[in-house]
């Protein structure tokens, strides 16, 4: 059994909850913050807060969207605080299948079209397309209507299709 920050021993249930899902959550940031180190920071923090209320929120019929609103929560914060120099990375995180050279470029022009949306509205693309929730649940993970979330949407993706770097791989220029 491994050991907290404090010296405490860790709950052997919320273990078993986060390692299966540490590499869904480190994706998912990764797309919120565009940089993979800055998404491992952003997923360990997210997951140092919620170990600390485990005994609650492991109770919750659905942990998992909990965590899902304290990630986006967490990367709203992080937005704020954010430095004034900001690199982006091209290395994308592992995965589990081999890519081709036109998908890496391609993801990696949609990484950069994703960076140039604002936070909230990067949140609704991800949460409602990479994680594939519904309206309602994006709605509830972001405490906002469900409207709000399609009006986002509808934005963003709207964005995104005159993103330079996506019209560029579209059109399979490089």
């Amino acid at each position: 059994m491994s050991r907290d920050a404090a010296g405490a021993e860790a709950s052997p249930d919320f273990e078993s909850w986060a390692a299966p899902r540490w590499s869904r959550l480190v994706r998912t940031a990764y797309l919120l913050t565009g940089d993979h180190h800055e998404a491992e920071d952003l997923v360990q923090t997210t997951l140092a807060k919620v170990y600390a209320g485990w005994a609650r929120i492991g109770q919750l019929d659905e942990p998992d969207a909990y965590v899902h609103r304290a990630l986006v929560n967490n990367n709203l914060s992080r937005f704020r605080r954010r430095r004034v120099v900001h690199l982006l990375t091209p290395r994308l995180p592992e995965r589990s299948r081999p890519e081709t050279t036109a998908s890496v470029e391609t993801r990696a022009s949609l990484v950069a079209a994703l960076a140039a949306l604002p936070p909230r509205m990067r949140a609704v693309v991800v949460l409602r397309y990479w994680e594939d929730l519904g309206e309602q649940q994006v709605a509830d993970v972001l405490g906002c209507s469900v409207g709000n979330v399609k009006s986002q949407a509808s934005r963003a993706l709207r964005k995104l299709r005159d993103h330079p770097a996506l019209a560029a791989a579209e059109s399979g220029e490089r």
